[in-house]
């Protein structure tokens, strides 16, 4: 059994083994060039009750690269130590913004002195709280201290000035000086793919070893003017293997189909849950946790398929009959040098 800290460490990695050069076959000493590229594919398995299946072996998978049937080299059971950026809408109805408020000191339940996790909310802007921390009494105090603005109908929000801005655009994220922003009451004024790619940029280059993911709580309102797109967003979250897990609030449950939560979770081979009450909430915080924690981890080096595109697909199949496989739909190959 391969260590899941080295899967991740060599995960999506080009090695040179030895310099370029052109070599005489005959020479002893002669060292050849090669280039590996190993792709790491997390898996969550749940049966029909939508419950985790942590029993299956590496031959019960198949994985798929463009339709093209892959060997997988690497497998691992063992969870894996969380990198999270707990991203919170901040711009909810009155009575939901209250109910996951009184709620979000349980999310610090599902983390362990291992994890580490990084807490912002966002409106038409980010803003974060503090850094990342490994400490579960100091992350459960920033949680019991949030305080999310409310949406009323017909009025406007007061001006925010608790926390620093994030800018949108592409690049390190900056923070302003300057902290205070006047809210509008429309309770759709909020841009998500940019919250998203602000915590995709926060996470993505946290240690290797551990497993990246976007915890975000939201209605699933998406604004018309993101900086960001989504197609972008997505390329960013690919390209540094996070995974978003959303808890839809507020009647997000009414927009299946077209939820922006319901692409992004499953694009990126994470998950969304749907919560109307408090209760709800809270039990549904350590779900997230325990699923991103607990999922297979497959590792192949693609034979077969055209090396020369970005972007490839990726599909993983189960052999047992009746089981839910989520995983992220496919991945940029690293830019050659």
């Amino acid at each position: 059994m391969v260590s899941p800290r080295k899967i991740l460490a060599l995960g999506m990695a080009t090695w040179l083994t030895a310099p370029a050069g052109a070599l005489q076959q005959d020479d002893p000493h002669a060292r050849i060039r090669t280039i590996v590229e190993l792709v790491v594919v997390p898996v969550t398995v749940k049966d029909s009750s939508g419950k985790l299946v942590l029993d299956l072996h590496q031959n019960e998978f198949r994985v798929l690269e463009d339709g093209i049937e892959q060997q997988i080299t690497l497998f691992s059971v063992d969870p894996f130590p969380l990198s999270a950026v707990i991203l919170l809408d901040n711009n909810l109805k009155l009575k939901t913004s209250e109910q996951v408020e009184s709620s979000l000191p349980a999310i610090a339940g599902g983390f362990s002195e291992f994890d580490e996790a990084l807490i912002c909310r966002f409106d038409t802007q980010v803003r974060q709280r503090g850094d990342f921390t490994s400490d579960n009494d100091r992350l459960l105090t920033q949680l019991k201290r949030m305080d999310l603005d409310k949406s009323f109908p017909g009025q406007g929000s007061g001006p925010m000035t608790a926390g620093p801005r994030i800018n949108a655009g592409a690049g390190t994220p900056s923070v302003p000086s300057r902290t205070t922003i006047t809210l509008t009451n429309r309770r759709d004024d909020k841009n998500i793919d940019d919250a998203v790619y602000i915590a995709g940029q926060l996470l993505q280059n946290r240690e290797r070893g551990r497993r990246k993911i976007i915890f975000l709580v939201s209605d699933g309102r998406n604004s018309r003017s993101n900086v960001n797109s989504f197609s972008n967003t997505i390329k960013l979250l690919l390209s540094a293997d996070i995974s978003v897990y959303a808890i839809g609030v507020g009647g997000a449950d009414l927009n299946l189909g077209a939820s922006v939560l319901q692409k992004y979770a499953r694009a990126t081979g994470g998950d969304v849950f749907y919560a109307a009450r408090r209760a709800e909430l809270e039990n549904l915080y350590s779900a997230v946790t325990e699923e991103a924690r607990n999922q297979y981890t497959l590792a192949y080096v693609p034979q077969e398929t055209d090396r020369s595109q970005d972007y490839h697909t990726i599909e993983v199949r189960a052999r047992r009959p009746s089981l839910t496989l989520l995983a992220r739909d496919g991945y940029y190959a690293p830019t050659k040098r």
